[in-house]
């Protein structure tokens, strides 16, 4: 029985025993087809990814080796080879420039010429102050002027204005207008210029001809500075604060005798000035020369808005005795809007305004020249006694100011209005003698004008003047205005 049932178990555990072995034979099969499957792939995507980076890897050595091509649609401009050779040829935005480096010196012409009429009779001298402006009826050569400017050495820079005009009796006049030097390199934002040069008084006095706003001169500068300007040899001594803002001093120190000094040392040819005939005399002294302080001052009220504030004065001797002198005191204002989006300038509103006041001291004068105690042909009897006049000694105050307002309307297009007024103190020659003197009576004058930029090398302008003289009466003006440049221009001041 025990035997029996020992051969029972035996075979009950073999037969197990083989069905597990069947079973387990059975699960790894699958998996070992499994794992074939993956590795297949594996080999599959590596031999896929190797046949890509060999085909990126030819490409890229193709590239390389080819020339470059140049898509005209999307590549972008390539430079020209330089042509040793050929020269570019020249334009009219490129300077006419001699020299290279450190030295060299910019040539340019500006041409300003005039055409009109007017129901004045005195126009050169009575309606129009100025030298550069219309002189007569028809033509005008206002101003040709030839700049030369340029880079004398690392240290001045300078620049010369050489001026021809036509006068009203169809004289040529030929002069030197400027001719000064300035240092470039002086610290603490030091700066002098030495030579002839337009004297830093206000906003229009320093600025030529073919830069103004309009067709002639504002009639205060006119009268308390000349036909020509305040200018004069001398040296002019500058300081940029280092402020947030824009701030500069100037100081001016020059001759105060000649034709262009018109309220000082001017001997006006002879000719009686504010009543009298003067002597300049000799420079003895520091106190002869003539002194121009100024101050000038910016803000950036928005991102399109800027104002300009300036203050000057020009204090020397003037002709009428040893002892005498003249003072002028000035103010300036400059507001000017351009929208952030502005193409060339265009649009653009600026408004202008200069006053100036001026106190001369006159020496008394006797118009007996001769000394004979009658009225000789070149002397003056305003009280009609049959005895030269004797003029007392006193002092004269007069003032004036203009503002004018531009606008561009659009590119290359200005429309712009400015008014002037004249006026002053009656004298006791003018009481007593003379009756008003033409040279200090009030007057105003307005002036509206139109002006086609074609390029900034061309210029058309149309310009109204309704002028009216208290004593003399209005007068009415229109002069057409055109101007040709060749050559770059040095820049002029904002």
């Amino acid at each position: 029985m025990k035997l029996k049932s020992l051969l029972g178990w035996s075979s009950a555990l073999c037969l197990c025993a083989m069905t597990l072995q069947a079973q387990t034979a059975n699960e790894i099969e699958p998996l070992r087809k499994q794992l074939k499957e993956l590795q297949d792939q594996f080999q599959r995507q590596q031999e896929a990814q190797r046949q890509q980076i060999d085909a990126l890897t030819r490409k890229i050595e193709s590239l390389e080796k080819a020339p470059p091509r140049l898509d005209s649609a999307t590549a972008a401009p390539q430079p020209a080879p330089a042509d040793v050779t050929t020269p570019r040829p020249w334009r009219p935005t490129d300077p006419l420039r001699l020299g290279t480096g450190r030295a060299y010196l910019d040539v340019s012409l500006d041409a300003l010429f005039a055409a009109g009429g007017s129901t004045a009779r005195d126009i050169e001298g009575g309606t129009q102050l100025g030298a550069h402006d219309p002189n007569q009826r028809g033509f005008t050569v206002q101003n040709v002027e030839l700049t030369l400017a340029g880079a004398v050495d690392p240290y001045f820079r300078a620049q010369s204005s050489i001026v021809y005009q036509l006068n009203s009796a169809g004289e040529s006049i030929f002069e030197l207008e400027e001719a000064f030097a300035e240092t470039q390199s002086l610290p603490g934002g030091l700066q002098l210029r030495a030579g002839q040069f337009f004297t830093e008084f206000g906003r229009h006095n320093p600025t030529h001809p073919h830069a103004w706003s309009f067709v002639d001169q504002p009639l205060v500068n006119g009268r308390f500075f000349g036909g020509d300007g305040l200018r004069n040899p001398g040296a002019r001594f500058s300081w940029l604060a280092p402020t947030p803002f824009y701030a500069e001093l100037f100081l001016t120190v020059q001759s105060s005798h000649g034709e262009t000094a018109e309220s000082f040392r001017s001997e006006h040819e002879g000719e009686a000035y504010l009543g009298r005939i003067g002597a300049a005399g000799r420079v003895r002294s520091p106190g002869d020369l003539l002194f121009t302080p100024r101050l000038a001052t910016s803000f950036e009220l928005t991102d399109t808005q800027t104002l300009l504030l300036g203050a000057s004065a020009a204090l020397g001797p003037n002709a009428s005795g040893t002892d005498t002198d003249t003072r002028i005191f000035g103010f300036d204002v400059t507001w000017k809007w351009r929208p952030a989006n502005h193409h060339a300038g265009f649009p653009f509103v600026s408004w202008t305004t200069e006053g100036m006041w001026r106190r001369y001291q006159a020496a008394a004068f006797n118009w007996d020249l001769n000394n004979n105690t009658t009225v000789d042909p070149d002397e003056r009897d305003g009280d009609a006694n049959g005895v030269p006049d004797l003029y007392p000694r006193e002092q004269l105050q007069d003032h004036g100011l203009y503002s004018q307002v531009a606008w561009g309307f659009r590119k290359g297009w200005v429309a712009a209005l400015r008014g002037d007024w004249l006026g002053g103190k009656r004298a006791q020659y003018e009481n007593l003698f003379l009756g008003p003197d033409p040279q200090r009576d009030s007057r105003w004058r307005l002036s509206p004008n139109l002006t086609w930029f074609p390029s900034e090398f061309s210029k058309v302008r149309f310009q109204y003047n309704y002028d009216d003289r208290k004593n003399i009466g209005v007068d009415h003006s229109l002069w057409l205005q055109f101007e040709f440049s060749l050559g770059a221009h040095p820049a002029h001041k904002f």
